[in-house]
């Protein structure tokens, strides 16, 4: 095979486990990686093609029906990956050549499973590769919401529900940032070394950087850096991959030096480290995890950042939280959510949800943030955050805590960049901040004798 055509192969074997064995596409490229390792060329292309397919499918499905006789969802899942990806390639990627992501489709095609699939693959590939750019598009949906959530490539139901909420335009941008190519965010280990100095290094290793415009610790790496886990400044414990609205949401929490906090959902260790740096190591951060690998991640990054403030504990913050309740001057709650903010970085989602989803996430939210607060001194703060921007998640979740814990109110800072909404509440936009997506409320407990 071609340089180009083991990218494609990659890419192919990727989609495939995604879409027939509901895999999740960073993990599915990783174990293709491990077993296969190629040149950094190649999986640059593949992880372009990957992601690209997932992010553009719903209206790749689209452009793509009236080229097939069959429809595309009673296709074998082999060969509807090999239509979408190649659609992808020449709808998206200007300096692939058509015929190279054609021809190497048909040849991806021919396995003993798929009998007449070659055939099939080239007859529709080769009439949607005729079509100039004006001509790809069929008729639109009728409905007007519909139609937007098709060409964005979104399922309806979140497009009705961000049109409701924000507006057409603000909707279609939002959507619009969210199939885009996230950007590579690094973590300054402040710890170790100041953003100028690593900023600078990056340069003189031919990696430019911009800092990040909210969070004083961050910078962006320009694209086409390569993998950021082989420079030596990783290896030396110099950064964290980390996006911006997750580096505002430990900062929210505001840990101070010699303090007690606690991370009741750590794993894999990101916002753990960064509270251990904020309070310039010194102090004690209780990092919990029901899982025995993911909290193993936590420990790995502790070690390699240096931050040795850093306690695991494992189990469920609900089984944990009585050892030490009202123990903590400060708590993070980063729930597991829907990872509806995220879908940028994890596209696949925006495919497996539904609305029926959000209840079920809301309740275990509920249940963790109620078990986080007992660990809350009193006059100590608690942080409640999602990737998530949907409001059973968030809003409703705040409401019922509130109402259950009248000790504790929301307690927003003095200032805070970016600016938080009039209740108090930061909620950072994709199309607006340029982050992911995440909304994170400060609480304080009160003392009892100022609640009576």
């Amino acid at each position: 095979m071609t340089v180009v055509a083991r990218a494609r192969a990659i890419a192919a074997r990727v989609l495939e486990r995604v879409e027939a064995d509901d895999a999740f596409a960073e993990l599915a490229l990783d174990a293709e990686l491990a077993a296969r390792p190629a040149p950094t060329r190649d999986v640059a292309l593949a992880t372009e093609i990957a992601y690209g397919t997932l992010r553009w499918q719903r209206y790749l499905d689209w452009v793509l029906a009236p080229h097939s006789r069959r429809r595309l969802d009673t296709l074998d899942p082999h060969v509807r990956v090999l239509l979408r990806m190649t659609a992808y390639q020449i709808v998206f990627l200007e300096r692939v050549p058509a015929f190279a992501a054609v021809n190497d489709a048909v040849t991806l095609a021919r396995t003993p499973r798929a009998r007449g699939a070659p055939e099939f693959v080239n007859a529709v590939l080769r009439s949607f590769a005729r079509r100039r750019p004006t001509e790809r598009e069929p008729l639109a949906p009728r409905d007007p919401v519909d139609a937007l959530a098709t060409r964005c490539s979104f399922p309806t139901w979140l497009a009705q529900r961000w049109v409701a909420r924000y507006g057409v335009e603000d909707a279609q941008a939002l959507m619009q940032a969210l199939n885009a190519r996230p950007p590579l965010t690094l973590r300054t280990n402040t710890l170790e070394i100041t953003r100028e100095a690593l900023a600078a290094r990056l340069r003189d290793g031919r990696r430019p950087s911009t800092p990040t415009v909210h969070a004083p610790e961050g910078l962006v790496v320009a694209a086409g850096a390569g993998p950021p886990a082989a420079w030596p400044e990783f290896r030396e414990g110099l950064f964290a991959i980390q996006d911006e609205a997750a580096m505002l949401v430990s900062r929210l929490l505001a840990p101070v030096p010699g303090e007690t906090v606690a991370d009741a959902c750590a794993a894999p260790g990101g916002k753990t480290t960064h509270l251990a740096q904020l309070m310039e190591n010194r102090g004690r951060v209780l990092a919990l995890d029901p899982q025995p690998e993911r909290l193993a991640r936590v420990v790995e990054a502790a070690t390699r950042l240096g931050t040795s403030i850093v306690e695991t504990l494992g189990g469920t913050v609900e089984a944990r939280a009585l050892e030490h309740a009202a123990g903590c001057d400060a708590v993070l709650v980063d729930a597991p959510c829907s990872n509806l903010g995220v879908v940028r970085r994890n596209p696949e989602v925006k495919w497996r949800r539904r609305p029926e989803d959000l209840p079920g996430s809301a309740a275990r939210q509920r249940a963790i943030l109620a078990a986080a607060a007992t660990m809350v001194r009193p006059d100590g703060r608690l942080v409640y955050a999602t990737c998530s921007l949907e409001p059973e998640e968030n809003d409703d979740v705040v409401r019922a805590f509130l109402e259950a814990r009248p000790d504790f109110v929301i307690d927003a800072p003095g200032s805070f960049t970016p600016p938080l909404d009039p209740d108090g509440v930061l909620r950072c936009l994709p199309h607006r901040h340029g982050t992911d997506g995440f909304t994170a409320v400060r609480f304080r407990r009160r003392r009892l004798a100022a609640s009576l």
